[in-house]
């Protein structure tokens, strides 16, 4: 028996799928920061009152879907880590009389859906082919790219509440969709999303992917980051900003801004969360001198002794 007696009692319920002391980077794309308490697989909605039930209110928790938003501190993040598994990935579609009605699971892949219902001849969701994370996860954000987003297609949401229980069903309405924003909160796991989309000849949607998926490839960098570290301020573009003070290229120890994309930071292997926070905080004072705006980050930033916004 674990000597910790929450991980104790999390392992007796549900064998098999906790790991104490687990690494939060291997979770998540910067592939940097430090260790849970504990990260708790889920396979099912029986799992999630199991964790409802058994983890304190003092104790904090961490819903981690393909962690491509997300950075964690090195020193690790002190309460429950919590991941859909693959009971939480199937796709449904039935036709509707105003459109194609998709039910995903909230642990399935953008890019999997996207090429899955274009394939299907569904249109409409093409856009997620280049955005690394899951359905859920998407949800949350209200991720998006390429002129759509999630507000643009969703009906409803099915939502599990990690200290008040459920499912309960959500609206648009009360999700309350900004940009890159959502009422949700991290105490909320999305099980599943339905989509309201419309027919499209394959052959058109593969196309639309071809163009998604280059286009990413030509002006996007890969390696160790989590996409765009920081919001569009109205009417202007992060990474212009951040181009025009002179920053790309620019580097703290083991992070820099991205030579081939000013609004990504890229981590070295083996490298420093608080390097990559220290980069995030260098190009913000830089900004602002410069220009006199406030960037403010898309990425979600956990553990840290200080505030960044």
């Amino acid at each position: 028996m674990h000597d910790d007696p929450l991980v104790a009692e999390l392992e007796a319920a549900l064998a098999g799928r906790v790991r104490a002391d687990g690494s939060v980077a291997a979770l998540c794309t910067y592939r940097v920061g430090g260790r849970a308490r504990a990260i708790v697989d889920v396979d099912s909605v029986a799992d999630l009152e199991v964790i409802r039930r058994v983890v304190p209110a003092d104790v904090r928790f961490l819903v981690v879907g393909a962690g491509s938003n997300l950075l964690v501190s090195d020193r690790g993040f002190p309460g429950v880590v919590v991941r859909l598994g693959p009971a939480f990935t199937s796709t449904e579609i039935r036709q509707g009389n105003d459109g194609v009605y998709v039910t995903v699971g909230g642990a399935a892949m953008l890019p999997r859906v996207a090429r899955q219902l274009t394939r299907q001849g569904i249109g409409g969701f093409e856009w997620a082919v280049g955005v690394p994370g899951t359905v859920g996860g998407a949800v949350r954000m209200n991720a998006g790219g390429h002129g759509s987003d999630m507000a643009a297609a969703l009906t409803r949401v099915s939502v599990f509440n990690l200290r008040s229980g459920g499912p309960r069903e959500w609206t648009p309405d009360r999700l309350g969709f900004a940009y890159r924003a959502s009422n949700l909160s991290g105490d909320d796991v999305v099980l599943w999303a339905e989509l309201r989309l419309s027919q499209r000849s394959a052959a058109d949607g593969e196309e639309m992917l071809r163009r998604i998926v280059q286009w990413r490839r030509a002006h996007q960098p890969g390696g160790q980051n989590a996409g765009s570290v920081f919001t569009n301020p109205t009417g202007d573009s992060a990474g212009r900003l951040i181009d025009a003070a002179g920053l790309k290229g620019f580097r703290i120890g083991t992070a820099q801004v991205s030579d081939k994309h000013a609004n990504f930071i890229q981590a070295d292997p083996g490298g420093s969360a608080e390097d990559v926070l220290a980069v995030v905080e260098a190009v913000r004072e830089r900004v602002r001198q410069r220009f006199g705006v406030e960037l403010e980050t898309e990425n979600e930033l956990v553990g840290f002794d200080r505030e960044v916004r």
